[in-house]
């Protein structure tokens, strides 16, 4: 357990290399440069694969603490260096993190955050260069604190990812926002923050957390529009709710909040990933094989699960999740394009592309959520896929066989793309560059080798 802000222990306990904890963000960056995965491919998964919670959810849910001087405690928080870079920004604000673990079995983890007090308004660049979802404090610290000092999260390997949208959302509630430095600053009127109506151009996931946990400890009624509908927002619309948060519309693109004076604590269960649920569909898809996915929810990824269908891969419904099961089928070329929710997801492309790789026929994949975001298309030529890219879409001519090859993780989904496509290649694949992995799946090795998968990571 550890107390305000956050203790060396914590940290260890929630990043995947304890070692490289213990020296430091900065050294745990360059050995996670160093460590790669090993992928003896060619077996066929079959076996059940544990959905831990999700990343994207947690990551919003997070920063929710700061809007009370109550406790909050989440459960169900993934292991991941993302969820600890977030626990390190959140100490630097003044919230104290509590670790703890539920049942007999200790796999469910607690973290119980606590902002007493807000000592610090300033997210700064060495932590928020690190993960773009630190921008997600600032909304929380102009409503309660009046002020908040944010560093520009800067550019991204998969598009630029602007953040003009969570500003215009805050100015439309009053909030004073200047750029000097590379850091935003937002200031709150005299009289904090005024509910109003917000129409964001564009569907934003980050940009509606960041106005909706705004919007709570505004006054009077702020007004939502095209909002977005993913399951992370629904999660932290619950989460503030049970908070005491005033919140209609939740799961529809119009939201309306009425402000209130403070929230209060709460206990919430983070909901499972829908993207780590929808990779190891596509592993045992991509293997032929046969898995049970627990602990997880279809209703989160049905386009995902709809697609999959259509390329001929069983889908049957279990009491904690589902069984994906593909043996002995011949799998076809199915086109899809990346939406917002309740649409493809865009954390799902690259591993569709993997799977298009081994199956029958030509698909188009086509990209209408980021720009450079086929990154990862070159690897994969090098294990043999036939990929053209145009514009924003890819054709790709299926292959029954990959071969492994050296490859080299260039963000987080493409990194888990290369480690399905080593899963079904011939001969060995070597990932280089996993740190990308760490970021967004949990033992993603010990979780395939159960299932019947050679894989191992060499450490660095």
């Amino acid at each position: 357990m550890s107390h305000s802000p956050v203790s060396e222990d914590l940290l260890i306990d929630l990043t995947p290399d304890a070692a490289s904890s213990r020296a430091g963000p900065d050294h745990k960056e360059r050995r996670g440069v160093m460590d790669c995965i090993r992928i003896e491919g060619g077996r066929r998964l079959d076996g059940t694969i544990a959905i831990s919670g999700a990343k994207n959810a947690a990551l919003a849910l997070m920063p929710a603490c700061l809007l009370t001087d109550q406790p909050l405690t989440l459960t169900n928080v993934p292991r991941l260096a993302d969820i600890a870079s977030m626990i390190t920004l959140l100490g630097q604000h003044g919230a104290s993190v509590d670790a703890a673990f539920d049942g007999a079995g200790g796999d469910t983890r607690r973290l119980t955050l606590q902002a007493r007090s807000i000592t610090s308004a300033t997210a700064p660049y060495d932590i928020v260069r690190k993960m773009r979802a630190s921008v997600l404090v600032l909304g929380p610290l102009v409503a309660r604190h009046g002020f908040a000092r944010v560093s520009l999260p800067g550019g991204c390997a998969i598009g630029t990812r602007p953040v003009d949208l969570h500003l215009k959302a805050l100015e439309a509630l009053g909030a004073d926002i200047t750029l000097a430095g590379g850091y935003i600053e937002a200031r709150a009127p005299s009289g904090g923050l005024r509910g109003d109506t917000i129409v964001f151009p564009s569907v934003t996931v980050g940009g509606t957390e960041n106005a909706l946990m705004a919007a709570t400890l505004a006054h009077g009624e702020t007004v939502i529009e095209n909002a977005a509908r993913e399951p992370e927002i629904t999660d932290l619309a619950t989460c503030l709710t049970a908070m005491g948060a005033r919140i209609e519309g939740v799961g529809t693109n119009t939201l309306r909040v009425e402000g209130v004076s403070s929230l209060t604590a709460a206990t919430h269960a983070i909901l499972p990933d829908r993207i780590e649920t929808g990779t190891y569909a596509l592993a045992a898809a991509i293997t032929r094989g046969r898995v049970h996915l627990s602990g997880t929810r279809a209703d989160l990824l049905h386009a995902v699960i709809e697609h999959l269908e259509e390329t001929g891969v069983s889908i049957t419904p279990t009491e904690d999740g589902f069984v994906v099961d593909a043996r002995d089928r011949v799998l076809r070329g199915v086109d899809v394009m990346t939406k917002p929710f309740p649409g493809f997801p865009t954390d799902m492309q690259a591993q569709w592309m993997a799977l298009m790789a081994t199956a029958d026929g030509a698909a188009m994949i086509t990209e209408s959520i980021f720009e450079n975001r086929f990154m990862h298309v070159p690897e994969l030529a090098r294990m043999g896929a036939d990929v053209n890219i145009h514009g924003g879409s890819a054709i790709v001519r299926g292959r029954r066989r990959l071969s492994g090859a050296q490859v080299m993780a260039t963000d987080l989904r493409a990194s888990v793309c290369l480690v399905l496509a080593g899963l079904a290649a011939e001969g060995e694949t070597i990932v280089n560059r996993v740190y990308h992995l760490d970021r967004g799946y949990e033992t993603v090795e010990a979780k395939l080798a159960g299932c019947g998968a050679a894989i191992e990571r060499v450490r660095g």
